[in-house]
């Protein structure tokens, strides 16, 4: 079916209308929404936030990270520049980004009550958990809710009446440096995510979902919807043929060249290497990845999108690659310096959520494994790296992951009363290799 961007448009309006009816009117005290990769969460919460505070109700912001928070403040400031805004921050140096200090309407400080009156006040889960001895918010926005744990949950919980609760339920799941099997299956599981134990001891509280992917092209929701949201699906807001990549130089014939060819035409592209135990840190692997990259600049790619009818020329800043160990990042990092490639977003899936580029290089989590972890096959990590991207995404891997799989089928333990929100990594591990085996361009470097 022909996807319609003014339908899509619609239909997201409708969503969020939804949601902000609930949020503003509603009874419940708590409103939870499902955002898939590039739906509009941040735009949603700068806009709960706007018209709560339009409403007389002050709000307190909960997001997971220094960097969350500095993006949601610079948000509000851009849309909203008189709207009253406190960034709570740590006592340590550094402890917000610069850019706010410029910002005539925001007031930062380490101290709850200095923020005291302002229409909306932002900071960490682990900042307001410290909190203490201030009269309780009315309302409470929760950004990035899959990634809070439900322990942390708890520790700001006295702090508000209401909250929002938004999040993306595909992507990774909290983190946690101590085990948590004794507790999984329980509702007070404190490793779970604020959102599922929410949900746990308040099932009927209103649950919404975004049902369009803003960032996604025509050729990659459909496969990331069906392998990592098929509880929660969504749909591209753009339509085939409305995004498109070229080059200006055309290919070497060589393997790099031919796999970015097939991206552009098709948004993905398999770059398969040869079959081989390797490593964590493959070396021929590594320096595939940056070879792409190199050639992906060389040839003077341009992205034509909905934002833009002529060619915007794309630039290392436009660019990332993922991988899912930081020693894989730093050996592309270091091959990329070797190649003379500044620029360039380089992370692990953990530190690129949230982050959107116009083409991103995934080396596969499987490339080379003699076996398939628990950690190699989590859903979350796959999903963030197949997601960052608005035009195309090329995969570079070793052959053999389709036995690989077939060796390892999935042995994790079935947890009762563990709600299941999208399939086991297997699943989507072998989903996703059909799909991109479709794409795939053989190379012997």
């Amino acid at each position: 079916m022909k996807s319609d961007p003014l339908d899509a448009g619609a239909e997201a309006a409708r969503a969020t209308q939804a949601i902000l009816d609930d949020t503003l009117h509603g009874a419940a005290r708590g409103v939870v929404v499902d955002s898939p990769p590039g739906a509009g969460k941040s735009t949603l919460v700068v806009r709960a936030a706007r018209e709560l505070a339009a409403a007389g109700r002050p709000l307190m912001v909960i997001a997971q990270t220094n960097a969350q928070v500095d993006d949601l403040v610079l948000r509000l400031a851009e849309k909203e520049p008189d709207l009253p805004v406190g960034r709570l921050h740590s006592s340590e140096p550094d402890p917000y980004d610069k850019a706010l200090d410029d910002l005539a309407n925001v007031r930062t400080s380490a101290k709850a009550a200095d923020l005291g009156g302002l229409d909306v006040v932002i900071s960490t889960a682990a900042k307001w958990a410290h909190v203490k001895g201030v009269e309780p918010w009315r309302h409470a926005i929760v950004d990035e809710a899959y990634q809070m744990r439900s322990d942390a949950l708890l520790a700001v919980a006295g702090l508000f009446e209401r909250a929002l609760f938004v999040g993306d339920p595909g992507q990774l799941d909290p983190f946690s440096v101590v085990g948590a099997d004794q507790w999984a299956g329980l509702t007070h599981d404190p490793s779970a995510s604020a959102v599922s134990t929410l949900l746990a001891h308040n099932p009927d509280l209103p649950q919404h979902r975004l049902p369009v992917s803003w960032r996604l092209p025509a050729s990659a929701a459909p496969l990331v919807s069906d392998a990592f949201y098929p509880y929660t699906p969504f749909r591209s807001g753009t339509d085939h043929g409305d995004r498109r990549l070229a080059f200006a130089v055309p290919s070497d014939g060589s393997g790099p060249d031919r796999v970015l060819d097939e991206a552009a035409e098709a948004g993905w592209g398999l770059l398969e290497l040869p079959a081989r135990h390797t490593p964590r840190t493959d070396p021929e692997a590594v320096r595939a990845v940056a070879q792409v990259v190199r050639r992906l600049l060389d040839r003077g790619g341009a992205a034509v999108s909905e934002r833009s009818p002529d060619p915007v020329p794309l630039t290392a800043d436009r660019v990332a690659v993922g991988t899912a160990h930081r020693d894989q990042a730093a050996a592309v990092r270091a091959a990329l310096a070797e190649l003379g490639v500044p620029g360039v977003a380089v992370d692990t899936a953990n530190r690129l959520q949230g982050r959107e580029f116009d083409v991103t290089v995934m080396l596969h989590p499987l490339s080379g494994r003699p076996d398939a972890t628990a950690f190699h096959l989590e859903t979350g990590r796959l999903c963030v790296l197949a997601s960052r991207h608005r035009h195309a995404c090329i995969v570079v891997c070793r052959a053999g992951v389709a036995e690989l799989l077939d060796e390892h089928p999935s042995t994790e333990p079935v947890r009762l009363g563990v709600t299941v929100k999208f399939p086991d990594g297997w699943e989507a591990m072998m989903s996703t290799w059909d799909h991109w085996s479709g794409h795939r361009v053989a190379w012997r470097p």
